[in-house]
């Protein structure tokens, strides 16, 4: 579980280097904008809703990639504007200050998620509870 909690923050870090190495490809090529699109849209959001300690319960991970996009795109937004205000705005500048951002955050712990915290995602059968209490719960 721990490795591969380490190898998903590994991958969110390394994919904004690697979009931003796609942009050395030819102009119209899908090896160019595909990884670029994926990482814009996906990678800062995941970084910073994903990596939570202990993992995420499955209605969590649902909750974590239904808000990926939006955040992602919300910050792509922010880094956009702000490069264009400072007069600094190029592709390569855009993806060097999202890989940055997603590499930073990949190694602090995640945002926290109501589904994550208050438990609602899986609920624990009847059964489930019998087993843990003394005498079998009879």
């Amino acid at each position: 579980m721990v490795h591969a909690h380490l190898q998903l923050r590994v991958a969110l870090a390394a994919s904004g280097w690697l979009a931003l190495g796609a942009t050395a490809l030819p102009g119209g090529s899908p090896l160019r904008w595909i990884p670029v699109l994926a990482f814009v849209a996906l990678a800062p959001g995941l970084a910073l809703l994903h990596p939570q300690p202990g993992g995420l319960r499955p209605g969590a991970r649902l909750e974590a990639l239904a808000l990926a996009a939006p955040v992602s795109l919300s910050l792509a937004a922010l880094a956009a504007t702000s490069l264009f205000l400072v007069e600094a705005f190029s592709t390569a500048a855009f993806l060097i200050a999202l890989a940055a951002f997603v590499t930073v955050v990949t190694a602090l712990p995640g945002v926290p998620l109501p589904a994550a915290t208050r438990g609602a995602a899986e609920r624990e059968s009847s059964r489930a509870r019998a087993k843990r209490k003394p005498g079998g719960g009879r």
